[in-house]
């Protein structure tokens, strides 16, 4: 499966995306271990989640899914989950296997996470290690998984400090606080996204928020509620680069999380010269969204802030677009994490945009991108649902046809993405 992209001009419109990812996640497995019924509104339906929804159900969830972006989870309690009759396939998401991960040492039966080839192939060590500390008992292969996760383990909060700032690995720290006695305290060497805490929050668990540090105290009991999940701001950031790089677009994205933990795309964006506002704002629940307005703008390179990269980790793919497209040359560093991703997204983005004609140098852990225009070309997305994206916007400003080669991953996050390209006048196939 591949995307086929002619240069194209981005029209006015009004637009929505589909539910966060991370929330949708969160939903289900904070849902099914409450107690009451949760129902979620916005859920997003792409095959990461639905295989969280899998996983849920298989340890004896009961959800019903009146309509796509609708769920109703009737929690089974702190201790209600039940041993799967097979290994959990997690797919492709990095997140549900390492937030299961915590959520799972805490259960009294043994099971297995496993998932697809990328995913497999992901350093799970980070989890790991910390929740070794805790009295966990996690086999794998080699710091990778599959991962055999061993039940009736006497779990005990511990004091961590991240070496590498990381929501997945702090959100698995916390699920497993959960079942463990005393407090568990993670501390973050930089400011990550904060769904979990927030959730946690919101169904009745004290949660210690202060500065960098979140502490929490073990067999807190959760209560079911109404969870209205948002707009994705990551997959929100690719209309936003549309538009930014059309000629005279207006672009109106209705109903984004923006999350300050979650806003560094906007911010370095914006510090790029793009013409980016919020209008409306507004909270679901513990969450504020906004309607996210988006004109065309002229964009100039520069140093990017390296405080600001935990707060927009996912969306580098669409920002080294934005570099290639602006004046000048930006330089992106501390972004090593990218290559830990579903690809070592610093090579696929370079590689990537070197075939459309864009210099790039590399190093371990950034990179300088050097503003330049597109040609025509094939590229690779890697199996990369955010490189494929990325690389597609990209071809509406090229000099000819960009083919966009293995692509299915794109449904992981933003089913419907063609489609919504094409609503905006994007020649897209």
């Amino acid at each position: 499966m591949h995307f086929t992209v002619q240069p194209s001009t981005v029209t006015n419109a009004k637009v929505t995306v589909p539910g966060d990812k991370s929330i949708s996640h969160r939903a289900l497995m904070l849902g099914g271990i409450a107690e009451g019924q949760t129902t979620v509104s916005g859920f997003l339906a792409g095959e990461d989640c639905l295989a969280t929804l899998a996983t849920m159900t298989a340890m004896g969830v009961e959800v019903e899914q009146p309509s796509a972006t609708e769920i109703t989870i009737q929690g089974v309690g702190l201790r209600g989950l039940v041993e799967p009759a097979q290994d959990l396939d997690l797919g492709n998401s990095g997140t549900a296997m390492r937030l299961m991960a915590g959520l799972l040492c805490g259960q009294s039966f043994t099971s297995v996470l496993t998932g697809d080839a990328s995913l497999t192939s992901r350093p799970m060590q980070r989890v790991i290690s910390p929740l070794g500390l805790m009295g966990a008992s996690i086999d794998s292969n080699e710091g990778r998984p599959p991962l055999t996760v061993r039940g009736d383990a006497a779990l005990r909060g511990i004091d961590y400090t991240l070496p590498v700032a990381s929501a997945q690995v702090k959100s698995a720290i916390l699920l497993a606080g959960l079942y463990a006695d005393g407090i568990t305290t993670v501390k973050e060497p930089a400011i990550t996204r904060d769904h979990t805490e927030r959730m946690l929050g919101a169904m009745g668990v004290e949660v210690d928020r202060t500065d960098r540090r979140i502490s929490m105290r073990g067999h807190q009991t959760l209560t079911g509620g109404n969870i209205q999940v948002p707009a994705d701001l990551s997959s929100a950031s690719f209309i936003m680069l549309a538009a930014l790089l059309s000629d005279s677009a207006d672009v109106l994205i209705e109903g984004v999380g923006v999350n300050p933990t979650r806003t560094g795309v906007i911010d370095i964006l914006q510090a790029m010269g793009g013409d980016i506002g919020l209008e409306n704002a507004r909270l679901f629940g513990e969450e504020p969204i906004a309607d996210i307005r988006v004109r065309s703008s002229t964009l100039h390179g520069g140093p990017v802030d390296p405080a600001l990269v935990s707060l927009a980790i996912d969306e580098f793919p669409v920002l080294f677009v934005a570099a290639a497209a602006a004046r000048g040359k930006t330089e992106f560093a501390g972004i090593g994490e990218l290559r830990v991703k579903e690809s070592d997204r610093i090579a696929a983005m370079s590689t990537g945009l070197r075939a459309l004609g864009i210099q790039v140098d590399e190093t371990q852990d950034g990179a300088t991108v050097y503003g330049g225009p597109f040609r025509g070309g094939e590229v690779e997305s890697h199996g990369d649902h955010r490189v494929a994206m990325s690389l597609a916007v990209a071809g509406t400003i090229a000099g000819g046809t960009v083919t966009v080669n293995d692509v299915a991953a794109v449904n992981t996050s933003f089913p419907g993405f063609a489609s919504c390209l094409a609503d905006l006048g994007v020649s897209i196939q």
